[in-house]
């Protein structure tokens, strides 16, 4: 993983994931994260390092602390990060892995069915590109 702090490695092409990039941008006002997509060539070597498909994308991926988080643990590691009230979403993890990881998988197997899919893989604007890590879009 890069040394350069908290980072969210996400589905570009996924409307879901895309939105939560958007969610996290809006409510991280410390900056605390970076970013990258899956489809970039950042996102396409963290995802071979950590043994997974380069190009299929149901886990996603966030960094705390030098920590590496998939799937709903993902998602509870970066609420647990932001400020304000979003912490509580973040007793998730306290799920068990036998009800957790079926509701995350039934969500990320049939994301681009429910949410849909862009056509190609989210280019940041200007404003937010400083928040990408080189290589990450």
């Amino acid at each position: 993983m890069p040394d350069s702090g908290d980072l969210i490695v996400f589905d570009g092409e996924c409307v879901l994931c895309s939105g939560f990039f958007r969610f996290m941008v809006a409510q991280d006002t410390a900056q605390r994260f970076r970013f990258a997509t899956a489809q970039s060539p950042l996102g396409q070597r963290l995802y071979a390092e950590l043994g997974l498909p380069t190009d299929n994308f149901e886990k996603n991926l966030v960094v705390v602390d030098g920590v590496t988080h998939q799937r709903l643990d993902a998602f509870a590691a970066a609420m647990r990060a932001l400020p304000g009230v979003w912490p509580v979403l973040s007793l998730c993890r306290f799920l068990p892995g036998p009800v957790k990881d079926p509701l995350y998988y039934a969500i990320a197997r049939n994301r681009y069915k429910i949410f849909g899919r862009t056509e190609a893989c989210l280019i940041p604007e200007t404003s937010l590109r400083s928040r990408f890590l080189p290589e990450g879009f």
